[in-house]
């Protein structure tokens, strides 16, 4: 087993048998002590529970199904004398921990303990090895930022009550894992900066607060125009503060059937606080001031009455729900909607910096030799969604040539499309 291939098997058969013989030994480490990968070996968290059941096995089976490692490095390790072979289990296993231990760590197994906390809890201050154990904790995927978690937690709220079935029917929940947009990818000012980090820190310290009875926080309206980035950091918001997104469209909630209204928003509310602690955002939130102004039907204007006594109600300290309603009309909110909400923050369109800083994320991993900082003072007025679909355009130019350099011709094109496409919105027919 010579072969760079069959030294990574190897290893990645060897970290396995380690994290098994460590994890089994220390009974304080838990289920987010595991890497995904591991996780998935070992069949952990498949059904949606936490539950970590001791001991954990090594079969040679799993090896290749889950690993799929070939039979020739099967074979070369179960010859290994630092491991046993149970041949009627077909199960692998380490007689000597401190061996295998020093075996690892002189066959390069540095970055697979620095991404696994279970052997960075074994390896810490060990002689020789450079890792925290709570560093590298901290920085492993948490299983309850998973799919499987979330969606077993919901099925378990629906499951107790009619009523939340018909409430998860009206949102889009997400697991943190199941988030794309990241703060690392978003240009944020830095009024929306500080607002991130207070919620962190009202996250962090809940008890703290609930005695200091300080529970007025944590309902804030994002308001700015179309393609702003108030949904995308919503998203991002979750993925960095480990909680699931209630994704709520207002219009949407309008029951055919209006004295449905009013229980369809009592129940998103409950299932919220159910699922906490959790992100519930409310987007279109100018559909309630419509709704109030010109609409005479009395069931949707109790509906309306019944978000606003919601939001009133509803505490980020208290109930752990993080609500944000955003717009895109925020003169058209009158002052019983304004007054729900502890914070405003603005989403402002790009101004030049901004704009040159969105690009170079957007173009970060594209082969491109733009002048950002001139192609910044060309958009003037342009959106963050109008700056990536105009990459976006910018990208298929370039591959409708057969190329995947992006030429100035191709930026021209981008900046063409998103124009005409500005210009057709702004037509009235």
């Amino acid at each position: 087993m010579t072969t760079d291939t069959g030294t990574r098997d190897v290893l990645a058969v060897m970290e396995i048998l380690l994290t098994a013989e460590i994890f089994n030994r220390n009974q304080d480490l838990g289920v987010n002590d595991l890497h995904p990968r591991c996780r998935e070996f070992f069949g952990i968290g498949s059904s949606g529970s936490p539950e970590v059941k001791r001991p954990l096995i090594v079969s040679e089976g799993a090896i290749k199904k889950v690993l799929g490692i070939p039979d020739a490095a099967c074979q070369a390790i179960r010859q290994n004398p630092l491991v046993s072979y149970d041949e009627f289990g077909q199960r692998l296993a380490l007689p000597s921990l401190d061996a295998v231990a020093g075996w690892f760590l002189k066959r390069g197994g540095g970055p697979q303990i620095e991404r696994n906390p279970t052997l960075a809890y074994f390896f810490e201050g060990k002689d020789g090895v450079q890792v925290r154990y709570q560093d590298v904790r901290a920085r492993n995927p948490r299983f309850e930022d998973t799919k499987e978690y979330i969606e077993t937690k919901v099925s378990r709220i629906i499951g107790e009550s009619e009523e939340m079935r018909e409430a998860r029917d009206l949102i889009i929940i997400s697991a943190p894992d199941e988030v794309e947009a990241t703060l690392d990818n978003l240009v944020c000012t830095p009024r929306q900066e500080e607002v991130i980090r207070k919620i962190g820190v009202a996250l962090e310290h809940r008890d703290f607060l609930q005695q200091q009875r300080i529970y007025e926080f944590g309902r804030l309206l994002f308001v700015g125009p179309p393609g702003t980035g108030k949904t995308s950091l919503a998203l991002a918001m979750s993925r960095e503060l480990h909680m699931p997104i209630l994704e709520v469209r207002l219009a949407m909630v309008t029951s055919q059937y209006l004295g449905e209204t009013s229980k369809n928003i009592d129940r998103i509310f409950d299932l919220a606080k159910r699922l906490a602690p959790c992100i519930l955002f409310i987007d279109e939130f100018d559909f309630v001031a419509k709704t109030r102004v010109s609409d005479d039907h009395g069931a949707m204007k109790r509906a309306v009455n019944m978000l606003l006594k919601n939001i009133d109600q509803i505490s980020f300290v208290r109930n752990g729900v993080l609500l944000i309603g955003a717009t895109n009309h925020p003169r058209v909110l009158d002052e019983a909607a304004w007054r729900r909400f502890d914070e405003v923050v603005e989403f402002p369109l790009p101004d030049p910096l901004m704009r040159q800083a969105i690009l170079e994320k957007i173009a970060s991993g594209i082969d491109c030799n733009c002048d950002f900082a001139d192609l910044a003072a060309q958009t003037e007025g342009f959106s963050g969604s109008d700056l990536r679909m105009m990459m976006k355009e910018a990208v298929i130019s370039a591959l409708m040539e057969s190329r995947r350099h992006l030429d100035t011709v191709d930026i021209e094109q981008g900046l063409l499309r998103v124009e005409e496409r500005n210009l057709i919105r702004d037509t009235g027919y």
